[in-house]
């Protein structure tokens, strides 16, 4: 199983080596992602991201909903780890 965890693409920095590539914010964070297979990405698009690479692009509603499921993953992973 891979998890694709969604990003908001802030720039896109053109190709380097071959590849494109954007800089890519998670929750405040910046990343330099690989867009090579989504060249259509443009700033202000979400992108579903594995392993520093920009795997589709999907549309706000739908980033908003993984997010809103990870943070609950998160909160639900924390709990468990809470000693008594």
């Amino acid at each position: 199983m891979c998890l694709g965890v969604p990003g908001r693409v802030s720039e896109c920095l053109g190709e380097i080596d071959g590849l494109a590539f954007a800089v890519v914010e998670f929750a405040g964070l910046h990343r330099r992602i690989c867009t090579s297979c989504v060249p259509e990405a443009a700033p202000g698009d979400y992108v579903l991201v594995h392993a520093g690479i920009a795997i589709t692009r999907i549309d706000a509603a739908e980033a908003e909903r993984t997010l809103q499921l990870l943070r609950e993953l998160g909160e639900a992973d924390q709990v468990s780890h809470e000693v008594p």
